[in-house]
């Protein structure tokens, strides 16, 4: 038999129906299209709850003295925001999340690399941190007091240490995953332990480390969270306390808020950043 013969005998493949549009970075199938937009889909949520919880107060079945309404809650953002009280504390805990990420940041990218690129670091540190990660960062808070005292130090170590843990595993992770026949093939290739780092490991780490620091940057804020209750004299945890002691619910709710929306625009920058930095990198965004 020949191989026309051949090719004439075997049906050509179909290709299988698609209900959707599914996307490959670098490779799009059309097919439906979604009726209503992403960024609709999106707001959809928080919209939708923030709509539940107006109905519920104005309705009475949600207290003021259990919640207050959003509306309360706009207003005093509105208020304290024109007195400059606002600001100041979002400037404070701001300062703190930073020197605090920059801190946990530049200690997790010095243990990653140490145990990811030598057996003699991961011996001596992969195990000291999966022994250290087991504990509660915030039950740390008492000995952070022992040793720092109550002024800006113990603060800015609790931030640092919740941003520690998620940086350096993701890292290491990425380090640890680089596919060995990438790095054999740069080897016979010619490049240098310097160069494989350079233009194999760390490339192939990057993902992951992108990933860890969506995670530190949420952990950050959150542990500032609890960094902020130890005696602070300003921030968005000083208005929280003085709240709390006259059961003002509209500005307890207003800083979480706060909080909240700050680390949402950090992990819209990192996935800003993520776009940009793995343009070369083709992975699945999901169905329509």
């Amino acid at each position: 038999m020949t191989t026309e013969s051949l090719k004439a005998a075997v049906p050509a493949p179909q290709a299988a129906p698609t209900a959707g549009r599914v996307t490959i970075r670098g490779t799009v199938r059309q097919g439906r299209r979604p009726a209503v937009p992403r960024s609709v889909r999106r707001a959809a949520g928080p919209v939708g709850l923030v709509l539940l919880w107006f109905l519920a107060s104005a309705t009475g079945v949600l207290p003021e003295s259990v919640l207050a309404s959003p509306v309360d809650v706009l207003r005093q953002a509105v208020d304290l925001t024109k007195d400059g009280e606002l600001p100041r504390a979002i400037a404070a805990s701001g300062r703190r999340a930073a020197i605090g990420f920059l801190i946990g940041a530049t200690v997790a990218l010095v243990l990653s690399l140490l145990a990811g690129l030598f057996r003699l670091g991961e011996d001596v540190i992969d195990s000291s941190m999966g022994m250290f990660r087991a504990i509660p960062w915030v039950g740390l808070i008492p000995l952070f007091i022992v040793w720092f005292g109550i002024e800006e130090t113990p603060k800015i170590a609790l931030v640092a240490l919740g941003v520690t843990y998620p940086l350096y595993f993701n890292i290491y992770g990425g380090i640890r995953s680089t596919d060995a026949q990438l790095v054999e093939a740069a080897r016979m290739m010619g490049l240098g332990r310097l160069g494989l780092v350079m233009y194999v490991i760390l490339p192939s780490a990057l993902p992951g480390a992108l990933v860890g620091l969506r995670y530190a940057l949420s952990t950050a804020w959150l542990a500032l969270v609890f960094a902020e209750q130890i005696n602070a004299d300003a921030g968005l945890g000083y208005l929280m306390s003085n709240a709390q002691q006259y059961f003002r619910t509209d500005v307890i709710v207003l800083c979480l808020v706060v909080y909240a929306l700050l680390g949402l625009a950090c992990d819209f920058a990192v996935r800003i950043l993520s776009r940009r930095l793995l343009t070369w990198r083709a992975n699945f965004e999901g169905e329509a």
